[in-house]
Protein backbone atom coordinates (compact mmCIF):
# COMPACT_ATOMS: atom_id res chain seq x y z
CA UNK A 1 0.00 0.00 0.00
CA UNK A 2 1.32 3.55 -1.04
CA UNK A 3 1.75 6.18 2.13
CA UNK A 4 -0.12 9.22 2.15
CA UNK A 5 0.81 12.44 3.21
CA UNK A 6 -1.81 14.48 4.73
CA UNK A 7 0.46 17.15 6.10
CA UNK A 8 -1.48 19.62 3.53
CA UNK A 9 -4.80 18.68 5.09
CA UNK A 10 -3.74 19.44 8.78
CA UNK A 11 -2.08 22.79 7.82
CA UNK A 12 -5.28 23.87 5.60
CA UNK A 13 -8.07 23.10 8.63
CA UNK A 14 -5.90 24.86 10.80
CA UNK A 15 -5.63 28.28 8.75
CA UNK A 16 -9.36 28.08 8.54
CA UNK A 17 -9.85 27.47 12.00
CA UNK A 18 -7.45 30.60 12.41
CA UNK A 19 -8.49 32.96 10.05
CA UNK A 20 -11.87 32.99 11.32
CA UNK A 21 -10.91 34.13 14.63
CA UNK A 22 -8.30 36.64 13.48
CA UNK A 23 -9.12 39.46 15.83
CA UNK A 24 -9.33 37.58 18.99
CA UNK A 25 -7.71 38.19 22.14
CA UNK A 26 -4.63 36.41 23.49
CA UNK A 27 -4.07 32.55 22.75
CA UNK A 28 -7.80 32.11 20.74
CA UNK A 29 -6.50 33.54 17.68
CA UNK A 30 -3.35 31.61 18.12
CA UNK A 31 -3.42 28.52 19.50
CA UNK A 32 -5.57 25.96 17.31
CA UNK A 33 -7.89 24.17 20.46
CA UNK A 34 -8.62 27.72 21.70
CA UNK A 35 -9.70 29.17 18.52
CA UNK A 36 -11.51 25.91 17.78
CA UNK A 37 -13.48 26.67 21.05
CA UNK A 38 -13.90 30.36 20.62
CA UNK A 39 -15.72 29.66 17.24
CA UNK A 40 -18.02 27.53 18.95
CA UNK A 41 -18.77 29.79 22.02
CA UNK A 42 -19.17 32.74 18.79
CA UNK A 43 -21.06 30.69 16.87
CA UNK A 44 -23.78 30.15 19.66
CA UNK A 45 -23.63 33.80 21.02
CA UNK A 46 -24.39 34.48 17.44
CA UNK A 47 -27.11 32.64 17.27
CA UNK A 48 -29.25 33.62 20.69
CA UNK A 49 -28.53 37.03 20.11
CA UNK A 50 -30.02 36.93 17.01
CA UNK A 51 -33.30 36.10 18.48
CA UNK A 52 -32.74 38.50 21.25
CA UNK A 53 -32.44 41.20 18.55
CA UNK A 54 -35.75 40.90 17.38
CA UNK A 55 -36.75 40.71 21.30
CA UNK A 56 -34.91 44.22 21.78
CA UNK A 57 -36.54 45.81 18.60
CA UNK A 58 -40.33 45.17 19.81
CA UNK A 59 -39.29 46.79 23.05
CA UNK A 60 -37.97 50.13 21.46
CA UNK A 61 -41.32 49.90 18.92
CA UNK A 62 -42.98 50.00 22.58
CA UNK A 63 -41.21 52.65 24.37
CA UNK A 64 -41.54 55.12 21.19
CA UNK A 65 -45.74 53.98 21.43
CA UNK A 66 -45.71 54.78 24.55
CA UNK A 67 -44.08 57.91 24.67
CA UNK A 68 -46.62 59.00 21.80
CA UNK A 69 -49.71 58.11 23.07
CA UNK A 70 -48.92 59.20 26.60
CA UNK A 71 -48.88 62.52 25.12
CA UNK A 72 -52.44 61.63 23.81
CA UNK A 73 -53.76 61.22 27.47
CA UNK A 74 -53.81 57.12 27.01
CA UNK A 75 -51.16 54.53 28.52
CA UNK A 76 -49.36 52.14 26.02
CA UNK A 77 -51.23 48.92 27.15
CA UNK A 78 -55.12 50.23 27.23
CA UNK A 79 -53.86 51.59 23.60
CA UNK A 80 -53.01 48.31 22.22
CA UNK A 81 -56.13 47.08 24.11
CA UNK A 82 -58.13 49.50 22.33
CA UNK A 83 -57.32 48.63 19.12
CA UNK A 84 -57.67 45.11 19.29
CA UNK A 85 -61.03 45.85 20.45
CA UNK A 86 -61.24 47.84 17.60
CA UNK A 87 -60.05 45.55 14.99
CA UNK A 88 -57.31 48.05 14.18
CA UNK A 89 -54.62 45.73 12.65
CA UNK A 90 -51.43 47.63 12.77
CA UNK A 91 -48.13 45.97 14.32
CA UNK A 92 -45.97 47.91 16.72
CA UNK A 93 -43.31 48.59 14.13
CA UNK A 94 -45.57 50.23 11.87
CA UNK A 95 -47.34 51.99 14.68
CA UNK A 96 -43.97 53.26 16.33
CA UNK A 97 -42.76 54.15 12.71
CA UNK A 98 -46.23 56.13 12.44
CA UNK A 99 -45.43 57.84 15.49
CA UNK A 100 -41.85 59.06 14.61
CA UNK A 101 -42.07 59.71 11.05
CA UNK A 102 -45.87 60.71 10.61
CA UNK A 103 -47.68 62.22 13.94
CA UNK A 104 -50.74 63.25 12.23
CA UNK A 105 -51.72 60.24 10.86
CA UNK A 106 -50.60 58.54 14.55
CA UNK A 107 -53.00 61.14 16.10
CA UNK A 108 -55.57 60.04 13.42
CA UNK A 109 -55.19 56.39 15.00
CA UNK A 110 -55.20 57.39 18.55
CA UNK A 111 -58.72 59.42 17.56
CA UNK A 112 -59.94 56.26 15.98
CA UNK A 113 -58.88 54.79 19.16
CA UNK A 114 -60.49 56.66 21.72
Amino acid sequence: MTRVKRGTLSLKRRRKILSQVKGYRFGRSKKERAAREAIVHAGKYAFAHRRDKKADRRREWQAVINGFVRDEGITYSRFIDALKKKNIILNRKSLADLAQNHPAVFKKVVAAVK
